[in-house]
């Protein structure tokens, strides 16, 4: 199965369970806009929570706010949205399919990448003490494609720095980069779009004024530093973090959940005293690709990413990469962004922001470490390292989603062997136990193998059976999705074991 054909069976297998619609689907849909049905929301809350908790919980010196999606139009002005939230856009003009330049750059830079590591594997199988790095710096083969990478990037980076959108084209044009649909390297010019929706706020069209929906939820922290810093009694270095919705005109919005017009954050801004700045950078870009690789999912499956072009506000700044089934891509950014917002806030607004550090006896403008994840993306992070099918003897076939079990849309089912002779009353005492700290579900038809399936396709941890026995012995049988082992155990002992399995302590204390 080749991974665009794992990608689409991932789609179909989101509608057919319930974790995610195309909005509007009666309708024909709206596009790069999606719904999030039973168990999709489920999964999507777990997620939250356990960022949520990892940063709140974990780190005594941040905080949570949820701040409003509608902000004075000035805010804008002052982070530069309004000016300078643009994507450089450029067209095939046989295929009339429209490409983000830059990716377009991107894309062909991963693929020399790919030659390199080609390169690499068969050197490695050839030689029995094999110096990789000693390879890489003298393999000329290497050195050429690695030649051609630097000069793309730099090029890239400086046509990009100074808006030179000729010359962005012209280095497209240079590397011979086609379109993937037409295959033709028939281009229009690059053109800039900028991404925020704007509507109006006011009782009359005429008298309205122009407000914009958040394109990002981080400008909420800045312009509320003083409110949390001085009714919380905050002390530098802290941080404040915040989960909500924000909204981009993607123009080329693809891959599923990926890129979406409407989409979720968890975000997180650490205010630190100038001159720390890239000592807390690096223990953040850490401490989150740990948080990642705890799900589980290995840790071949993360990079990270340094920007070559750096946005005007930041002085450091790194992607978190996941291997999708379409290769490599963000899932989080971690930026220095220096005083850029709280600065240019203060500038516009005429408001004095700043923080007097008491040890030090004096007031400065804090830095900021950002953390930025996208929820939407790691729903789909989640999906495609789960989503598995697997052989078993005999020949069938098992979907499974092997999804982190305290991230699990349902933790617990109970199977009541049968209908009667007090198994479904039974079955439901053991959910009264349980259903006031997980989400259980009950699962009555068809045969106990059927409902094994069900519940692996939707990545149910544990399956509990009440049978015939567990009437005289207080006792059922657990069995486990991803070994797929059977236990007796007694209906006392659930509780504990359902938290061992399921909770969130074992995971957050991998962080620790």
């Amino acid at each position: 199965m080749t991974q665009e054909e794992l990608f689409k069976k991932l789609i179909a297998h989101s509608k057919e369970y319930g974790f995610i619609f195309q909005s509007s689907e009666i309708y024909d849909g709206l596009a790069a806009v999606y719904d999030y049905g039973q168990l999709g929301v489920e999964l999507k809350n777990n997620i939250k929570k356990y960022w949520w908790d990892s940063m709140t919980k974990l780190h005594s010196n941040i905080v949570g706010i949820d701040t409003a999606i509608f902000m004075h139009p000035k805010v804008w002005e002052a982070s530069g949205h309004v000016g300078a939230f643009n994507d450089p856009l450029i067209d095939n003009k046989d295929s009339k399919k429209r490409y983000r330049a830059d990716v377009l750059i991107e894309e062909w830079v991963a693929k020399q990448q790919e030659k390199i590591n080609k390169e690499v594997e068969k050197a490695r199988k050839r030689f029995d003490e094999f110096d990789e790095t000693m390879f890489r710096q003298t393999n000329p083969r290497v050195a050429a494609y690695q030649e051609k990478i630097d000069a793309a990037n730099n090029e890239m980076a400086r046509t990009l720095e100074a808006n030179d959108l000729v010359g962005v084209k012209a280095l497209i044009e240079n590397l011979e980069i086609a379109c993937p649909i037409s295959g033709t390297r028939n281009w229009t010019d690059v053109r800039q779009f900028n991404l925020m929706f704007d509507t109006k706020i006011g009782s009359v069209t005429e008298g309205a004024n122009t407000i914009y929906l958040r394109p990002e939820t981080a400008q909420g922290i800045f312009v509320n530093f003083l409110n949390v810093q001085k009714s919380g009694r905050q002390k530098i270095p802290f941080g404040i973090a915040q989960i909500g919705k924000a909204f981009r005109n993607e123009i080329v919005a693809r891959q599923f959940i990926f890129r979406m017009r409407e989409f979720e954050q968890m975000e997180m801004q650490f205010f630190v005293a100038p001159g720390t700045e890239l000592k807390w950078f690096e223990h953040w870009k850490q401490f989150r690709m740990n948080w990642h690789k705890s799900l589980g999912f290995g840790d071949a499956s993360y990079q990270f990413h340094d920007h070559i072009k750096l946005a005007h506000y930041a002085n450091a700044a790194t992607d978190i990469e996941f291997k999708f089934p379409f290769g490599f891509k963000e899932v989080e950014g971690i930026h220095s962004r220096t005083d850029f917002d709280l600065s240019r806030h203060a500038e516009f607004s005429g408001k004095k922001i700043t923080y007097f550090d008491t040890e030090k006896n004096e007031s400065y403008v804090p830095y900021v470490i950002e953390t930025s994840i996208g929820v939407d993306r790691m729903v789909l992070q989640v999906m495609s390292a789960a989503y598995k099918e697997e052989k078993l003897e005999g020949g069938d076939i098992r979907t499974v989603l092997a999804i982190p079990a305290a991230l699990a849309p349902v933790k617990v089912a109970i199977l009541p062997l049968v209908k009667k002779d007090g198994l479904p009353e039974l079955a439901a005492k053991i959910i009264d136990t349980l259903k006031f700290n997980y989400n259980i579900q009950l699962d009555e038809k068809d045969s106990i193998g059927k409902r094994y399936r069900r519940q692996d396709a939707i990545g149910t941890p544990l399956c509990v059976t009440v049978d015939h026995d567990s009437i005289n012995d207080n006792c059922v049988t657990i069995r486990h999705r991803d070994t797929m082992k059977q236990e007796r155990v007694a209906i006392s002992e659930l509780p504990q074991i359902v938290e061992n399995e399921v909770g969130f302590t074992a995971m957050l204390k991998k962080l620790l």
